[in-house]
């Protein structure tokens, strides 16, 4: 008997069993493209695409989650890990499921990473209005909560008939799988349509491989560029996540050492090179080193290599000094490779390396830089080791002290995990990173809430990795219950909790500009609305063990020691409670500047300071044009 031309299945059976069928290929490996599905059920998901998941369970695995935007941040962790190449989707009911999921969606977008969004929406066949949740326009019929969620996709469809699921999710799949145009991609689904049954062609369901693309550069504008290097005599590389998406830190490692090129890494590029190589200079812009933050004042071509070019980068356009400095974009985006009015060599990371490596052959920078640039790292190097080094065993550590001890504890094949707060800041400069997988920091869009639930994504995607979140005390506020989704999958990831009794970064950040601290302590106020000096009496501590936590906690650099130790070995979640003491006296200044506009009238003293100083670094702003 002929095998029939079509198989009648509800909309989300379809879906999942699609999503089942997925691969993606780079360089011939192949790999499952959408591992499985995290979500919370509620009315507008639980009978459509909850009743698939168990359907299908055979085919697809799914994730229970405790809140919706964690759950975007934990598939976004997954989805950095592996290189963009592997995605997680998420479902969310109607109404409040589907609006918490816009912070994450923004996340994962301007970082450029895959996430598949599947909220619930409101009735497509519209039997009743209004529906529980619905959002009643008074200019259009067809807008629900889910439309809030257009500017944060980098592709968004709605599927209101059955057919319309095939070329969305064709599409969909596209845009996971694209290099340079990729992001959040979101298919509403209204739970009526849902539960529709349809006839599908077999041919829905077949295996697919997706082939994620390497473009080459193009020969002449390889040789401009070139060209370009061989007349520098201050080159600098900047680094950027497309380095390790492009998986390129090899043919980065063989650009450096083979033109003595030295290399300064974003966030998102930390580890492209190891923190111990010859040609690495560490970070680069207001968190980065001051050995590359002089580099880049003298350099006469900065040359970027898979970087969006934030304004972190380019000390909001203060840094990059020389007079005739120029720029070169080695960027598989089109967008960003024009950035800084640069040259544009528009490739991925890794071909567009190697291949300017090979029409540069033989050519070096001259000696004397090289000794410059290595004699600066040298002197960041002491600097770190300084500031880093913890006191006696009974002494209460510094947060840069706490880094020094657990750099010790990790090895290469550990994950660190990070994103808001005064600790990128500290792990940009003084972190030595040994790979590129091993530095974890989200600073695109730097949300507070996303270390925990990243790094049981990052634990999902690399189950044999050691996993470290770490997280202050105000991050720790916004999103912990996510740690019950560890205990209930089993997932061994630490948790560094530092607490230092409230908003540490945006409070140095306020004093400079004139806001005294206002609003970021977490202390008693007193009758004028000022602060006490005694905290709240809040033990975050004992919140991690009532979500299932194993605790240890640490006030002294001994017991830091034994804990991080003990959470090494550890076979389920676990956290290391620290209090830190005061920075270290003498620690550095920022290496570049960063521009948040300050007042520009005021009655008080600190903010007319503030201004003053506002404008005498405004003052170097340059336009490269």
């Amino acid at each position: 008997m002929a095998e029939p031309a079509t198989v009648r299945l509800t909309v989300a059976q379809a879906l999942v069993r699609f999503l089942a069928a997925q691969y993606s290929e780079r360089d011939g490996v192949r790999r499952r493209l959408v591992e499985s599905v995290w979500g919370i059920f509620g009315h507008g998901n639980v009978a459509g695409l909850g009743q698939a998941l168990v359907e299908e369970r055979e085919r697809m695995r799914f994730l229970q989650g405790r809140n919706e935007q964690a759950m975007v941040h934990a598939a976004t962790g997954f989805a950095r890990h592996s290189n963009r190449l592997r995605v997680q989707a998420v479902t969310t009911s109607i109404g409040p499921g589907a609006t918490n999921l816009v912070t994450g969606a923004a996340l994962a977008t301007v970082n450029r990473l895959p996430v598949l969004l599947l909220p619930g929406d409101t009735f497509a066949g519209r039997p009743a209005e209004p529906v529980l949740q619905q959002l009643e326009s008074p200019v259009a019929g067809d807008i629900s909560v889910n439309d809030c969620l257009r500017p944060v996709s980098r592709w968004f469809d709605r599927i209101t008939r059955p057919e319309q699921l095939v070329p969305a999710a064709l599409r969909a799949m596209r845009v996971l799988t694209d290099p340079a145009d990729t992001g959040a991609v979101t298919l509403a689904l209204p739970q009526d349509v849902q539960a529709e049954a349809y006839d599908w062609p077999v041919g829905f369901f077949a295996e697919r491989t997706w082939h994620v693309r390497r473009p080459p550069a193009e020969p002449d504008v390889l040789a401009a560029v070139a060209a370009a290097l061989r007349t520098a005599r201050r080159p600098l590389l900047v680094a950027g996540g497309g380095v390790r998406y492009a998986e390129a830190e090899a043919a980065l490692a063989t650009f450096a050492e083979s033109t003595g090129v030295p290399v300064a890494t974003t966030q998102a590029g930390k580890g492209a090179l190891p923190g111990d190589h010859e040609q690495e200079v560490g970070g680069i812009g207001h968190t980065g080193t001051e050995v590359a933050a002089d580099l880049a004042r003298t350099a006469d071509l900065v040359l970027g290599v898979g970087t969006r070019w934030s304004d972190f980068t380019t000390a909001s356009h203060t840094l990059f000094a020389h007079p005739g400095v120029r720029f070169v974009n080695l960027n598989v985006a089109a967008p960003d490779s024009a950035k800084l009015a640069a040259l544009a060599l528009v490739a991925d990371a890794r071909a567009g390396l190697e291949a300017l490596t090979e029409e540069l052959a033989g050519h070096r920078v001259d000696d004397g830089y090289l000794a410059e640039y290595r004699e600066g790292r040298a002197e960041a190097d002491r600097q770190t080791a300084q500031l880093c080094a913890a006191p006696g065993p009974d002494d209460r550590p510094t947060q840069a002290q706490l880094l020094g001890e657990l750099r010790a504890q990790l090895t290469a094949e550990d994950v660190i995990v990070n994103a808001a707060g005064s600790l990128p800041g500290d792990l940009h400069r003084h972190w030595r990173a040994d790979n590129s997988r091993q530095y974890h920091l989200e600073y695109g869009y730097s949300c507070m809430g996303y270390e925990i639930p990243a790094a049981i994504g990052v634990k999902l995607a690399s189950p044999g990795a050691g996993v470290w979140a770490l997280v202050g005390d105000g991050t720790y506020l916004m999103l912990p219950g996510e740690l019950v989704t560890a205990v209930q999958e089993g997932l061994a990831i630490r948790l560094v909790l530092v607490q230092n009794h409230g908003y540490a970064s945006i409070g140095g950040l306020s004093e400079a500009t004139g806001a005294e601290r206002f609003g970021t302590d977490y202390r008693y106020r007193d009758a004028e609305g000022g602060y006490t000096g005694d905290p709240l009496p809040v033990d975050l501590a004992a919140n991690a063990a009532s979500l299932g936590l194993t605790v240890r906690r640490a006030a002294t650099v001994g017991e830091l020691r034994e804990a991080l130790a003990a959470a090494r070995t550890a076979s389920g979640p676990f956290c290391v409670y620290v209090e830190t003491g005061p920075p270290a006296a003498g620690g550095p200044a920022p290496a570049a500047w960063w521009d948040v506009p300050v007042a520009e009238v005021s009655a008080r003293p600190a903010a007319r300071s503030a201004r003053a100083e506002y404008e005498r670094r405004a003052a170097h702003r340059v336009r490269h044009l």
